[in-house]
């Protein structure tokens, strides 16, 4: 009997090995994506695919990508698109505002090599307090602490804000109109930003709640030289105030007098809900 269970043993083994070396010797399909394209919008800053074949989490891969899949025959492909949260590289999240990408019946052949461009759009069904500087009358001015105004530019590609301290003025700040219907039950709430600044600046919420106007200050943003997009998380903050009646989005630039100058432009001013 010894020897009997002995042999199945040795047999039992010997296919498990046969077939992790069969997975092993597997050869896979390549999927490559260079870019997720934002369908209708002037700027994006999708960093990541989020791809899913058959509803399971292939992986997350930074763009431009290529990564192998063993999966073969016909599949489901969903994709998301995937962003740095608070401009993080180790904190990625795919955008829970911007749709699925979907291939239904894709054929995954072992060997072969397989492209896709992904064009994504923005939720139907959802909320967006949006200051572009295009339209007639303005959705953001100066508050009581601001020491400066801002400007408008209008050059040939688009309209922008922009705004300098420089000698004793220490204090630029901006707000929002109040915003009365942001979620507050932890639904998802995001800033997106346009900027492009030589110091780095502060964003925040003024949260109107009992009679009080409570500073709730959220992000440091670095200065960057060349214009760029982030993606700033505000449900923390919008959760955390059941009572609240109403929000206000402020950016905040203090005086740098290590250098001579502190600039900042903004445009495309996005609140997502």
């Amino acid at each position: 009997m010894l020897i009997y269970f002995k042999k199945i043993y040795i047999i039992g083994f010997i296919l498990i090995a046969f077939v992790a070396c069969k997975k092993e010797n597997l050869t896979p399909a390549y999927i490559k994506i260079n870019d997720i394209e934002l369908n209708n919008s002037s700027t994006d800053k999708i960093t990541d695919a989020w791809v899913y074949i058959e509803n399971q989490l292939q992986g997350v891969y930074e763009l431009p990508a290529k990564f192998p899949v063993l999966e073969t025959g016909i599949k489901e492909i969903r994709i998301k698109a995937g962003i740095k949260n608070n401009g993080i590289s180790s904190s990625r999240v795919f955008y829970p505002f911007y749709s699925s990408f979907i291939i239904n019946n894709f054929e995954l052949i072992s060997g072969e090599e397989y492209t896709i461009n992904p064009v994504v759009n923005y939720l139907d069904n959802i909320s967006v307090f949006n200051e572009d500087f295009e339209g007639v009358g303005l959705e953001i001015d100066t508050t009581i602490n601001s020491n400066i105004d801002f400007e408008i530019v209008n050059d040939s590609a688009q309209k922008y804000a922009f705004a300098t301290l420089k000698d004793s003025n220490s204090i630029f700040e901006i707000a929002t109109i109040e915003i009365l219907d942001i979620p507050k039950d932890g639904s998802p709430v995001f800033l997106e930003l346009d900027y492009k600044s030589n110091t780095e600046f502060k964003t925040g919420l003024y949260v109107q709640e009992s009679g009080t106007v409570i500073d709730e200050s959220i992000l440091w943003i670095r200065e960057k030289e060349t214009w760029s997009k982030i993606y700033v998380n505000l449900t923390p903050v919008t959760s955390n105030y059941f009572n609240a009646t109403s929000f206000k989005l402020y950016l905040k630039m203090e005086r740098n007098f290590s250098i001579s100058e502190n600039k900042i432009y903004f445009d495309n001013l996005k609140i997502v809900y």
